[in-house]
């Protein structure tokens, strides 16, 4: 890419709707599709997007994120003039310790941001599955002149209290911004994907940190800041596959769309690879009395027993008479039993019986 562009993406979310699958683990490491983490899908987007300059910004457990992600190269991240740096939080002179919210883990790391000396920078969630070719929205808020663009989608009415809801214009320029409303005005929402202009973004922070207004949140304080002093703010109308897996329920419905050969979202596209640490591993192995029907299995993985529509992630062992049915098992699990209804079994555990029942995770 051309022009010069810093990605930040944020990745300190403790999930704790996901139960205890974040119990140890950062939201954009909870594995996924079998052999991916969260955090791989936009990086992969980077990488395809050929932005190399790219700072990941960890708080919550980031020790195993931090394994899978090591120097970038995996995805192709550790070039000259770019790579991968881990940002974690510090403390700094004036007592600082945590990031308080998205802006405030930027401001922390401005001293990382004006080495990168980005005209653009890139701020994007580390926990969200979707396909996106960043250098499109680029291209958009420079044709506007834009000093801000927030990428948009329409959701379900009755969801639009849990994100930060907009109305626009016909030129897509946003006139109303408000985060998490009780009541929603549309239904046209932020993905938490923006494009800032630095200089401007560097501006508003350092007023609002060292001058005593709150500007702990983008779209709380910052993008309201903006809107309220005429600033160019625009909408990016995204149209492709994006998916919140911030539930147990969500996240099982992501991975179940992985077994529909039309899905939206197809790991084995190679026009845009999604890209992981890998490993060394073992080859599957099936046992002849096992039988597999519609799921989705990868490396190191011993089937003795039935599966059907399910999607079985690395180092799982599904024992003789084991039955998985309609189930997403995370790496390392251990199936002895009949697992009830739909499951989202956690990982390197061993579970004679697990269910989820509207949502929540339990071990019978």
């Amino acid at each position: 890419m051309d022009d010069k562009v810093t990605a930040l993406i944020l990745a300190g979310g403790q999930g704790t709707r996901l139960g205890k699958l974040t119990k140890n683990l950062a939201k954009p490491a909870v594995p996924f599709g079998g052999r991916y983490r969260i955090i791989d899908f936009t990086l992969s987007n980077l990488a395809n997007s050929n932005i190399t300059s790219v700072g990941v910004i960890t708080q919550y457990e980031p020790y195993e994120l931090n394994q899978h992600i090591g120097n970038g190269s995996d995805w192709g991240l550790n070039v000259m003039g770019g790579g991968v740096s881990i940002l974690q939080p510090y403390a700094d002179g004036k007592g600082n310790k945590f990031f308080e919210g998205t802006a405030h883990a930027i401001y922390q790391n401005m001293a990382y941001i004006d080495r990168q000396d980005p005209e653009y920078v890139m701020i994007l969630s580390g926990d969200h599955i979707y396909n996106m070719d960043y250098t499109k929205m680029l291209e958009a808020h420079k044709a506007n002149h834009a000093d801000l663009t927030v990428s948009v989608m329409p959701v379900p009415m009755d969801e639009a209290s849990r994100f930060g809801i907009m109305n626009t214009d016909n030129d897509h320029k946003i006139l109303e911004f408000e985060e998490k409303p009780a009541q929603p005005k549309s239904n046209l929402a932020s993905m938490g994907i923006y494009v800032f202009n630095w200089r401007k973004l560097r501006e508003y922070l350092v007023a609002g940190f060292e001058g005593g207004n709150d500007m702990v949140d983008f779209g709380k304080n910052v993008i309201p800041a903006y809107l309220a002093n005429n600033e160019n703010v625009y909408a990016y109308a995204f149209k492709d596959y994006w998916r919140d897996v911030g539930t147990i329920q969500s996240l099982w419905q992501a991975n179940m769309e992985l077994l529909d050969k039309h899905n939206e979202l197809q790991l084995a596209d190679r026009h845009w690879r999604i890209y992981s640490h890998t490993t060394n591993q073992n080859p599957m192995y099936v046992a002849q009395e096992a039988q597999i029907h519609d799921s989705l299995m990868v490396n190191a993985v011993y089937v003795g027993g039935r599966v059907s529509h399910s999607l079985i992630s690395t180092g799982v062992t599904v024992e003789e008479h084991a039955i998985v049915d309609h189930s997403v098992v995370m790496p390392g699990a251990v199936i002895v039993g009949t697992p009830d209804d739909i499951a989202v079994v956690g990982c390197g555990e061993y579970y004679n019986q697990t269910t989820v029942n509207e949502g929540v995770l339990t071990n019978a």
